[in-house]
């Protein structure tokens, strides 16, 4: 096929060969079969801001950093250059997940190249060879959803421990390729340690293999997994060969609320002081 303009600047460098088919168009990018001497990979061709329906919320970008203070200054303002730089700052989000992960050993494609808004890597393929479906194109027996299931919680795991939450998982963005699932779709990735919305979208993510998998097999419908990842992630207890069990009990104690209404107070105080300080 004819190749897109934003792949022929990728020919001209050599990078790639020919554009062999559209692999699917989604809410953030585009993607494309293309061949790269004897390999079969895929381009990825991100969409720009104003064409996407997924926007970068805060909850996604908090505490993501830029090398740059110019480009910092100018993302904080919000000017035409800090837009341009939170941008390539966004796509570039799921470029450093994919190294970062697959130098984890996490189920993700392989990276191959990053140029000019394009991200080049694995094609992922079933048992014929064609590109693998995504899970919610899939029928799956009860063994097989519980096994599946059962990978994609130690790759949540496996992520976690390298520092990172997906923040996005789902059957929409994982394969089922000959071996097993692969985890895609990473530009909202988040810092675990850094983002105060990490634990949230870490439980959100395992509720969501939860309640797919449990369509197939409902004895998965009552865990408790992503409550009990946490919990010993906080505690600094997680590892890659952490054994989880799906029951997690939460723990309740009596509220201090002198404590409590001592810390609103103080808060209030701290308050009024500023408005004070405000009108001087």
């Amino acid at each position: 096929m004819k190749a897109p303009p934003r792949l022929q600047a990728l020919i001209e460098e050599g990078l790639i060969d020919t554009v062999v088919r559209q692999l699917m168009s989604g809410k953030e990018a585009m993607v494309y079969v293309v061949r790269c001497g004897d390999d079969t990979r895929c381009a990825k061709i991100y969409k720009e801001a104003t064409q996407r329906s997924f926007r970068q919320a805060v909850d996604y970008t908090e505490n993501r950093k830029v090398k740059n203070t110019r480009q910092a200054r100018a993302m904080a303002k919000g000017t035409k250059f800090g837009r341009q730089a939170q941008e390539a700052a966004w796509q570039s989000a799921e470029v450093d997940a994919l190294y970062r992960l697959a130098a984890a050993g996490v189920r993700v494609p392989t990276p191959h190249n990053f140029h000019e808004g394009v991200l080049l890597m694995e094609l992922v393929t079933d048992e014929h060879g064609d590109a693998a479906p995504r899970l919610n194109d899939v029928m799956l027996t009860r063994e097989e959803a519980l096994g599946h299931h059962a990978m994609l919680l130690t790759q949540v795991v496996r992520m976690l421990c390298a520092g990172v939450v997906h923040g996005d998982l789902s059957e929409f963005n994982i394969l089922l390729a000959a071996d097993g699932p692969v985890i895609i779709d990473l530009p909202q990735a988040v810092d675990a340690a850094g983002n105060n919305h990490a634990s949230r979208m870490l439980l959100r993510d395992v509720d969501n293999l939860r309640n797919f998998f449990g369509g197939f097999a409902p004895e998965l419908l009552p865990t408790h997994y992503g409550l009990e990842i946490w919990d010993l992630y906080q505690r600094g207890e997680l590892h890659t060969g952490s054994v989880l069990t799906g029951h997690f009990e939460r723990k309740t104690a009596a509220v201090d609320m002198h404590s409590v209404m001592r810390e609103i107070d103080d808060a209030r105080a701290e308050e009024s002081a500023r408005r004070v300080r405000m009108q001087a």
